[in-house]
């Protein structure tokens, strides 16, 4: 049963124990017993009063025994506690800040923002021996172009260029009895009032001058433009999700176990729209968050943890978000910063425009 008064009231002797029981799950993955934590406590004590503090710990509810008669690991709540109330955060040292900077702005430059996106999403797999995850959404370029082409009779493809390059194509339904020329005149129409206007932008135009565009268009042409805007319907369906580094996973597996929830984990990603959900969900606040297992439905399986920060654009609207999914051991005071900082980097990127 976890007790947050026990919890909030552990002493120092139990404060020590209880960190080196985290410190050496995050580092080893291994459960940790009493005879080996007394010879690397700065404290002497017995391993029977060490054993002593670890059933209290174990009563409070932040450790456990996985098997009978082996050391104690961190349970979820363990790992929480220890995030929020003990973990020191180390920092971004400064060849790390000039090599994220360099490598950032190097993808940005001549390239498309989703080139530094996947960019930051590698670099950050790469430091975090987990997959680096990031969602922005598709409706924040600028747009340059927009073009109705006609599969068949029932059928369009809309294809939206952004001023930054990147190319988006949409499936849309043709209403029934729609004139031949129809297609290009919506696409004349749009192009004529598209320039520098994310979709969002031109979605809200439209809808404020409806009745001028059926003046202006015949009825089924007016529609098609508004279908050509919103053929994505939810907030999930209108962002995208960029992964890297899944193949860190499979390395450092422990046991059977772990290969088992590395497979769920993977289904997991593959389930991209409960990822964009829980991401989301880190554009509620400033700096970064942090998820640990079972704390959301999405990692309750496969006992994951994700550490995730957003980023914004020159208005300082959030305009995505970026982290990292692992196991729960992941290194949190070494990663967390450095989600923080690439976040940072990828504003201060977006704020000037590459």
């Amino acid at each position: 049963m976890n007790d947050p008064r026990a919890i909030a009231e552990l002493n120092d002797r139990s404060r020590e124990i209880f960190r080196q029981i985290v410190e050496s799950y995050l580092i080893t993955g291994e459960p940790v017993g009493s005879r080996h934590l007394s010879r690397i406590l700065s404290m002497p004590l017995s391993p029977a009063s060490i054993r002593n503090v670890m059933a209290d710990l174990e009563a409070a509810g932040l450790i456990f025994a996985p098997h009978t008669s082996a050391g104690r690991l961190p349970t979820e709540t363990g790992l929480r506690f220890f995030v929020d109330a003990m973990m020191e955060i180390g920092d971004v040292t400064s060849d790390e800040r000039a090599r994220i900077e360099a490598q950032m702005r190097a993808a940005a430059s001549g390239h498309t923002m989703e080139t530094a996106l996947a960019e930051a999403s590698a670099l950050l797999s790469g430091v975090s021996r987990g997959a680096g995850v990031v969602v922005t959404s598709k409706s924040n370029a600028r747009l340059k172009h927009i073009e109705f082409v006609r599969l068949d009779p029932a059928r369009a493809l809309v294809v939206l260029v952004s001023e930054d390059g990147s190319v988006e194509n949409r499936l849309l339904d043709l209403p029934a009895g729609l004139p031949a020329g129809a297609l290009v005149e919506a696409g004349n129409f749009l192009n004529a009032r598209i320039q520098g206007k994310t979709l969002g932008d031109l979605k809200g135009e439209i809808q404020a001058r409806r009745g001028d565009m059926e003046r202006e268009l015949d009825a089924l042409t007016a529609r098609l433009v508004e279908a050509g805007l919103a053929t994505t319907v939810g907030p999930a369906e209108s962002r995208q999700l960029i992964v890297r580094g899944q193949a860190n996973l499979l390395d450092d597996l422990k046991a059977a176990e772990d290969l088992e929830r590395i497979r769920l984990l993977f289904s997991d990603l593959e389930t991209q729209t409960d990822v964009i959900d829980l991401l989301s969900r880190a554009e509620g606040g400033e700096g970064v968050r942090i998820f640990i297992g079972s704390e959301n439905k999405l990692f309750s399986l496969s006992g994951s943890s994700m550490i995730a920060a957003p980023f914004r654009d020159g208005s300082q609207k959030i305009v995505g978000v970026l982290g990292v999914i692992g196991p729960t051991r992941l290194n949190y005071a070494r990663i967390v910063p450095m989600v923080d900082y690439t976040a940072k980097v990828i504003s201060r990127i977006l704020e000037k425009g590459r």
